[in-house]
């Protein structure tokens, strides 16, 4: 019961097509799991109410979890989503958001990239999370207690072929680190986690549809990248640090990036 009477939201709670589950999906479940009541926010709201149908099976110790509708890309919607949470349970203790994309954006390389796709991508990315913040602020400063969480990517820090992702996941961890520093004196903790190559809907099935190859191929292909047991990550990874930087077992942690890797930094020279 890490999380029990602790109120989140967390942004990106549905998810696409795909084989598995994605990191939302499995962060949700996990709060849940440990007492948390979560909203669960997405732009697809039938994705958002299947993930919190799943979370309410697993429910513990007061947990629950409502389908709640949005748009990363309208700030109206991210003001609503916070006011509702607020309304709907008298407080918010975690925001978590968890929404980003590239080549299903349109990301390419620097000599391809286009206005369009780099303003997409950055807005989800990046803009969403800034305005989500916006709106958070104000109700966890009154608390004097709350926690931030952001996806990045391990991509913001290693060699990455396309543009506006790198660049709106390295932005990010500056602007946490900024978001970390300037509300510390509120109680308020922020960190982002970085996945490496992890075996999710959005990572693996988007680029076998993108590049026409099977999806045992692309996932054998990753697979072989990553030195720990030459095995991809999966969700639940992802959803279990982010349940530590979550909880109170991290009370003491904030603005750092937690790498969530399978020793990918580390494996120099390859």
């Amino acid at each position: 019961m890490r999380l029990k009477d602790k109120i989140a939201i967390v942004v990106g709670a549905g998810q696409g097509p795909g084989t598995g589950m994605g990191n939302g999906r499995a962060t949700v479940i996990r709060f849940v799991q440990e007492g948390a009541k979560v909203l669960c926010v997405d732009r697809d709201l039938a994705s958002a109410e299947e993930t919190a149908v799943m979370a309410g099976k697993e429910a513990k110790g007061g947990g629950e979890a409502a389908p709640f509708e949005a748009d990363v890309t309208k700030e109206a919607t991210l003001r609503e989503m916070c006011a509702h949470a607020h309304r709907r349970w008298g407080r918010i203790d975690i925001l978590h958001y968890n929404v980003g994309f590239s080549i299903a954006g349109g990301d390419a390389s620097p000599t391809e990239i286009t206005e369009e796709a780099f303003d997409r991508i950055m807005t989800v990315n990046l803009r969403g999370m800034v305005m989500a913040v916006k709106h958070v602020l104000p109700i966890m400063r009154a608390q004097k207690s709350g926690v931030i969480l952001g996806i990045s990517s391990l991509a913001a820090w290693e060699k990455y072929p396309y543009v506006a992702y790198k660049a709106s996941k390295s932005a990010m961890i500056a602007y946490q680190q900024q978001i970390a520093i300037q509300n510390a004196e509120y109680g308020i903790r922020s960190n982002v986690i970085l996945p490496g190559l992890m075996d999710t809907p959005m990572a693996v099935d988007t680029r076998a549809r993108h590049s026409g190859k099977p999806r045992a191929e692309v996932a054998a292909m990753r697979d072989a990248r990553v030195p720990l047991r030459k095995k991809m990550g999966t969700a639940w990874d992802v959803a279990n640090a982010a349940l530590f930087l979550a909880s109170d077992e991290a009370n003491f942690i904030t603005g750092v990036q937690l790498p969530v890797d399978g020793g990918s930094l580390v494996d120099i020279g390859h």
